[in-house]
């Protein structure tokens, strides 16, 4: 019967016959979002099924106990063991639509927050002007993947990315057509990487890229390829075209053993070199750091 009326209000549902073949239902990643329980039931009764979901549900379902327990202890029961709502046999029609219609606006509410929840995350994760990762992320990553490389056994490689003569654009075009120059420059990098890779920006300037699974040789043709990015064609900022230049700094680890603030400073040097030696151009540290 009850079936029947939530089909005839519009609803899609689910019926199951014991609380066992509800629990698992109710666990797997597609759920259903609402469930109406009977409290007394073959297997696991609707009380254990709540405890069980609200231990274990990757996501938030609005649970009903249907009971002809109407008694105050009864209810204090139920929403000590998870369950939202109550549904006293026998349930009228009407009162399940206005019952359901309010579990609905739950759900919806909780939708909204987990999108604002997750938008906060985003937020505080991006870089405001590129919209790469800031430095925290990207360096968050760099422990994570220098911890999945000594796992694995595997190599892993960083580039540091320089803008070469970037005061000179901010003193002589201002400081929105720097901004403009950036946010080109990170596009440009990013379309020059592999799809695994990792990028975010380091500094004011400089960029902080992981390679996963680079040694020095396959390291330094994937910065020469973002290098060449780069400098492919003159940026337009600000209603002036100008050229973009960018040196590279590559340092790698063979197994992931390396600290991350070893790694970065080999990079760093290699940088200095790039700068040294001219600009615009790319510089591997002389070994693996281990």
């Amino acid at each position: 019967m009850l079936e029947a009326t939530l089909q005839r209000l519009g609803h899609d549902v689910v019926s199951v016959e014991d609380g066992t073949a509800a629990l698992t239902v109710l666990l797997q990643e597609d759920a259903p979002r609402m469930a109406i329980l009977d409290w007394v039931m073959p297997g696991a009764d609707g009380l254990d099924v709540c405890r069980a979901v609200r231990e274990r549900s990757a996501r938030y379902v609005y649970l009903m106990l249907l009971t002809a327990q109407d008694r105050r202890e009864n209810m204090v029961a139920g929403l000590e063991a998870g369950a939202d709502d109550f549904l006293t046999k026998p349930c009228q029609g009407s009162e399940l639509q206005a019952r359901l219609r309010s579990g609905g606006r739950v759900l919806e509410l909780q939708e909204k927050l987990l999108e604002a929840q997750e938008a906060l995350r985003l937020e505080a994760a991006r870089d405001h002007l590129t919209g790469l990762w800031n430095r925290r992320m990207i360096l968050d990553q760099l422990h994570r993947e220098l911890r999945r490389a000594a796992h694995e056994q595997r190599p892993l490689a960083i580039v540091l990315v320089d803008l070469d003569h970037f005061k000179v654009i901010n003193d002589t075009h201002g400081h929105a057509a720097g901004d403009e120059v950036l946010q080109e420059t990170a596009r440009r990098i990013r379309s020059a990487m592999r799809d695994y890779d990792f990028i975010g920006r380091y500094g004011g300037e400089e960029f902080l890229l992981l390679l996963p699974g680079c040694e020095a040789y396959s390291a330094g043709d994937v910065a020469e390829r973002v290098r060449a990015g780069i400098a492919a064609k003159p940026a337009q900022a600000a209603g002036v075209i100008m050229p973009v230049r960018a040196s590279l700094g590559v340092a790698w680890t063979t197994s992931g053993t390396a600290g991350p603030s070893v790694l970065i400073q080999a990079a760093d040097e290699a940088l200095y070199r790039a700068k040294a030696l001219g600009r615009d151009r790319v510089e591997v540290c002389a070994s693996g750091t281990n």
